[in-house]
């Protein structure tokens, strides 16, 4: 357990280098760096005090002692440059460990404020070396401040969903437990936890045997890309009590060094973001893919030994996309390795990111036995769903880990699984999942009275129990009070023809309080539907804050949340734009009136559904837009390669052919 006086030291630091140091992945290596400089101060101190002679500090390297550092006879600018020598330089010293040189690798001091050094390692020296698990609490607490999302889509894993996954797939002590995008280690450090738990009497793991703590700790392995991540992890094992972690700098999609270690557990939050032009993989994958995601999970799937388990977090896209790879990936998990998906809420990784995900659930030697698919769905995870994630009493977790429990022990003993009536979920049969080819992994999609993939009940705009709809109004024109007071108001202008849906946040003009009392403008709620539907008929847009519109606009008030999303009204209103033409009425400027709007009528699957069709479409939105500006950098590099050839600083001067 953190106890207050470490927290407040992580704490203390962060806020001395704030000024200096924005970035919260800096301060982290910044403070890890100091940290473990400081320990191995500790530890020569320690072997003196013992009889022994210093081994860190040693030789050439006696000159960077702390005591040295932390002199009052030491200038700010002397202590400035003596600690950024040393940690520039400790990565060669022969007299450290090669797990503390890895450490210390492109380590750097990026400030040259003395004061703030000085500062910074006074509060640095309020630590004391200790190999206990308070150090390594108070470590993965000062990484937790990691929140910020990576440039390769990485994003931390709340704590409470990496003990869940762990505690579902239950790791034992003699397995070989792999997180090949490892991180800060997390899922590798509550591994190593939930088994000291499954092997303690009255201290932690004092039921293991030496050769057991030894065979144990040579078994849990990480990968990572990103050098600094490696650092993260090897500090973090080292301070749970692993004086010889294995972690690896290792490009797990591109390299084939590693392709033939399997694994018999895999626990993993792999990254989600692909870059331009996507991943180029070697030729082993099973899968022909280019996005990270598909990779990863083919990846842990291939890997996972005979009777090998594995809990992964994937985004939604893996869950239900349509494209030849994903559909490929689903197939293969669907036949060889899938047992469960265990939906979780949108908000389970705020404030990191609002990405959905789900977890999946992979069992090699259950899977050969079942001739069915699990699927759970967590509405709350014991934590509120907004940006701070507050801790409150709802908490579906325990029940869908007893649920699969249960699920699982049924396939295990040849039980029939329709005994097992999931609460928080249902039992899909695998011919069912694959009977059109796609392989869906959304639960909802196979529940009983739902509606078919193609055919969902129409519901009119008009329909009072989902939607209100509002017409807009303009003040006077020539009464000046009535403008810029603030309010936002929406014309044309604010609804790009060049955009797809438009997202409003801010609008060119704004109308004021006795404006909007005095007319017919009335404030639309924010998540909304924005509807042209005079003149320019058929623009749309999502106002994600209150607003009020022009006479121009018909606006679509989401009445029941859970039974419709904004997004999936707007894009289905995207098809109606030529019904909305014909219904328009008038002469030079045609508008279609609130009664025959009201009329229009959109398919409304389930809420799931919704969401999937969106998420889907928004993804395909998202590739249209990265090929746009592929085609724009490969025409300007056309027209810098003709200027070249013309000599001229700008290929436009070239005479024309």
């Amino acid at each position: 357990m953190l106890d207050t006086d470490t927290k407040r030291r992580i704490d203390t630091c962060r806020d001395i280098l704030v000024g200096k140091v924005p970035d919260p992945k800096s301060q982290v290596e910044q403070i890890t760096i100091a940290l473990i400089y400081k320990f191995m101060d500790d530890m020569d101190a320690e072997a003196e005090e013992l009889g022994g002679k210093r081994s860190f500090f040693a030789g050439n390297y006696a000159k960077y002692g702390w005591a040295g550092l932390m002199s009052p006879s030491m200038g700010g600018f002397d202590v400035l440059a003596l600690y950024s020598e040393a940690i520039g330089k400790m990565n060669e010293n022969p007299g450290i460990p090669a797990l503390f040189r890895d450490i210390f690798k492109n380590a750097y001091l990026p400030y040259r404020d003395p004061e703030t050094l000085r500062s910074f390692l006074k509060e640095i020296d309020g630590f004391t070396y200790d190999h206990s698990e308070r150090l390594g609490d108070a470590f993965e607490y000062l990484l937790s401040v990691l929140g910020s999302q990576g440039d390769a889509g990485q994003f931390r894993t709340p704590r409470h969903i990496i003990d869940f996954m762990v505690e579902v797939i239950d790791p034992k002590k003699n397995e070989v437990i792999l997180d090949p995008a490892c991180g800060t280690a997390g899922f590798l450090i509550s591994a190593w936890k939930h088994i000291l738990a499954q092997n303690t009497r009255e201290r932690a793991g004092d039921l293991l045997t030496p050769d057991e703590r030894q065979t144990l700790a040579a078994n849990i392995l990480g990968y990572d890309i990103s050098p600094d991540m490696v650092r993260l992890s090897l500090v973090n094992l080292y301070l749970h009590g692993f004086s010889n972690p294995h972690i690896v700098e290792y490009d797990t999609l591109t390299s084939e060094d590693k392709w033939n270690e399997t694994a018999d557990v895999i626990l993993a939050n792999p990254p989600f973001m692909s870059p331009k032009g996507g991943i180029k993989p070697h030729k082993r994958f099973s899968i022909q893919a280019k996005r990270s995601e598909v990779l990863f999970v083919d990846y842990m799937a291939e890997h996972l030994r005979t009777n090998g388990r594995a809990a992964i977090i994937v985004p939604e896209g893996i869950i239900f996309q349509s494209q030849t790879a994903y559909k490929a990936l689903r197939k293969m998990l669907v036949e060889n390795s899938l047992i469960a998906v265990i939906s979780l809420p949108a908000g389970c990784f705020n404030p990191y990111s609002g990405v959905k995900t789900s977890i999946l659930i992979l069992d090699r030697a259950l899977a050969k036995k079942a001739d069915s698919i699990a699927f759970f769905k967590v509405e709350n995870d014991g934590y509120g769903l907004g940006a701070q994630r507050r801790a409150f009493d709802k908490n579906d977790l325990p029940q869908v880990k007893a649920e699969l429990a249960e699920y699982l022990q049924a396939l295990r003993s040849g039980r029939a699984v329709d005994e097992c009536q999931p609460t928080c979920g249902l039992i899909v049969a695998k011919d069912k999942i694959a009977a059109n080819g796609d392989y869906n992994l959304s639960g909802e999609r196979y529940r009983e009275g739902a509606a078919s993939n193609h055919s969902f009940p129409l519901v009119s705009l008009g329909e009072e129990s989902f939607f209100r709809v509002e017409s807009g109004g303009t003040p006077k024109s020539d009464v000046e009070e009535y403008w810029g007071g603030g309010i936002p108001w929406a014309t044309l202008v604010d609804l790009p023809a060049t955009n797809f849906i438009s997202q409003i946040t801010t609008t060119k003009r704004t109308i004021s309080e006795k404006g909007l009392r005095e007319s017919s403008a009335k404030i639309i709620p924010a998540n909304s539907v924005i509807v042209s539907t005079r003149a320019t008929i058929g623009r749309i847009a999502i106002n994600r804050v209150p607003i009020a519109t022009n006479q121009g606009f018909k606006n679509v008030v989401i009445q029941d949340s859970a039974r419709a999303l904004p997004e999936f009204v707007a894009l289905a209103l995207t098809k109606l734009v030529p019904t909305m033409e014909a219904w328009a009425t008038g002469g030079t400027f045609a508008e279609i009136s609130k009664s025959k709007f009201c009329e229009l009528q959109i398919p409304l699957p389930p809420l799931e559904v919704q969401k999937e069709i969106v998420a889907e479409i928004e993804s395909y939105q998202s590739e249209i837009a990265r090929l746009k500006n592929a085609i724009v950098d490969e025409e300007t590099k056309i027209q810098e390669a003709l200027a070249r050839v013309w000599g001229e600083e700008d290929a436009s001067a070239a005479p024309e052919a």
